[in-house]
């Protein structure tokens, strides 16, 4: 129980999630691309199961982006839940900054692509690849570099990526699903009036929940609207708000125990059967030649980084929306390109815009890699100069000179502390210059050649006395 209490709690942090998610994709690739076991990774990802009367005989690979990423989605819906009612989206003043950045950092980037393939001849349909941010990775990358970073550059961060999903579904369910059958659909939502009446009821017990999640899911999947929407409607749906007596609500509560199962098996497995990308030399020659490919990474890098920075200063300077005061423009610069790692939802998109074109397909999933990898560098550099100067300026602030118990920087107005600062360094001028004295009697006693006297303290007495300030003034 407690090893297993302790790998939970593990996974419920970005910086773990990020690291799985990390070494799953960089499976994938050694996977499709080692020529021993290339053959094998193919032979898995198409292995198909699951009930066919149900219209479920899906493969491994699409029962990870249809069946798993409905329970990422799912925990992602909980968190847009609990920011709408309980965080910074709650207060539109406060949401105003970052749902503009969201906005704009997703129509830069599609309109990035949109240009590229526009003067390239290339295709249009994966205009909404590089529009997604991966909360996991951007978050994790944040927690790994911005150990001084203020708190508020993440709130910023997580409230940009969630609205980021919000609208990344939204395209989903409008632009990518190409048949509706509305027996199944209306199935679906009559479902989810269930699931959202027994909620309201106040009704417990997993064994409710649960099966009514999968066929919640299974009808959604064969209505044509992509299954992950499913997930989020349900996460939607769960109470965020605690009521008397009650220490976590029914949201907080779920969400704590699905998200090491989202971040440590869902997620991780559907990058292993998503990122699986033949990375021979044209591949990686075609991220720069295709339209297609270079319109992601294009957009990723660069529309990302202009689109969410130039929403934000936009936003502060014609709105009265204004930016947190714990934060600085260049720390708004780098989180805009942190957001152009697009890894998990801009993989799903690839599948479902160049489903008809596998080997484009692929082409694009390598630029997803590629631009997610530049962003990641470029704003990890970034990110680093600034958690370098946090640093600095806490360590100034955490200054205590004299002692006292209070820092330096809260005393400037203070006659006293300025006295016993001046005394200090009286009492280290005094020690100086004894120990001056000393060093010069001791070379003129070397030029004659006889032993040089000792006398005081030693240097590291005479320092400690002085940093110490028990010196006399």
């Amino acid at each position: 129980m407690p090893e297993r209490r302790y790998v939970a709690d593990a996974l419920r942090t970005e910086t773990v999630g990020g690291v799985i998610l990390l070494a799953a994709a960089v499976a994938a690739l050694l996977w499709a691309n080692v020529p021993a076991l290339a053959d094998s990774y193919a032979t898995v990802s198409d292995f198909h199961f699951g009930p066919a009367a149900l219209g479920l005989d899906l493969s491994v690979q699409h029962w990870a982006a249809d069946g798993l990423l409905a329970i990422f989605f799912f925990v992602a819906g909980i968190e847009l839940k609990r920011e709408l009612v309980a965080g910074d989206l709650r207060d539109p003043k406060a949401a105003a900054l970052p749902v503009i950045a969201a906005v704009c950092g997703m129509a830069v980037p599609a309109l990035v692509y949109t240009l590229v393939n526009t003067v390239g001849g290339g295709s249009l349909d994966g205009w909404a690849v590089p529009t997604a941010t991966d909360i996991a990775f951007a978050l994790g990358v944040l927690a790994v570099i911005g150990t001084w970073l203020p708190s508020a550059l993440r709130a910023f961060l997580l409230t940009l990526a969630v609205v980021d999903d919000l609208f990344a579904i939204l395209i989903i369910a409008i632009f990518f699903t190409s048949e509706i059958r509305f027996p199944q659909l209306i199935g679906a939502f009559l479902g989810l009036a269930l699931f959202w009446f027994l909620l309201r009821k106040g009704v417990r017990g997993w064994y409710v929940y649960v099966p009514l999640a999968l066929v919640i899911w299974g009808l959604m999947y064969n209505s044509g609207v992509h299954a992950t929407i499913a997930g989020v409607a349900m996460g939607l749906m769960l109470r965020c708000t605690r009521v008397e007596g009650e220490e976590h609500s029914p949201g907080e509560h779920i969400e704590h125990l699905v998200r090491p199962l989202s971040a440590g098996f869902a997620v991780p497995l559907f990058a292993l059967f998503s990122a699986g990308v033949a990375l021979s030399g044209g591949a990686l020659a075609a991220v720069f030649t295709r339209p297609e490919a270079l319109g992601v990474v294009l957009g990723l890098v660069v529309g990302k980084a202009i689109g969410i920075f130039g929403g934000t200063w936009l936003s502060a300077r014609f709105t009265r929306a204004s930016l947190n005061p714990d934060l600085r423009w260049p720390d708004v610069f780098a989180v805009a390109a942190l957001a152009g790692i697009g890894f998990t939802v801009s993989l799903l998109i690839d599948e479902l815009a160049f489903s008809e074109d596998l080997v484009l397909a692929d082409e694009v999933k390598a630029a997803v890699l590629v631009g997610s990898l530049i962003a990641a560098v470029l704003a990890g550099i970034l990110l680093k100069l600034r958690d370098r100067k946090y640093r600095a300026l806490t360590a100034a602030e955490e200054l205590d000179e004299d002692g006292d118990g209070i820092p330096d920087v809260y005393e400037q107005e203070n006659p006293a502390y300025h006295l016993r600062m001046a005394a200090i360094h009286e009492a280290k001028a005094a020690e100086h210059r004894r120990r001056a004295e000393l060093a010069a009697a001791r070379a003129a006693t070397a030029q004659d050649g006889a032993p040089a006297p000792n006398t005081g303290p030693t240097a590291g007495s005479a320092t400690t006395s002085s940093a110490d300030g028990d010196s006399p003034a």
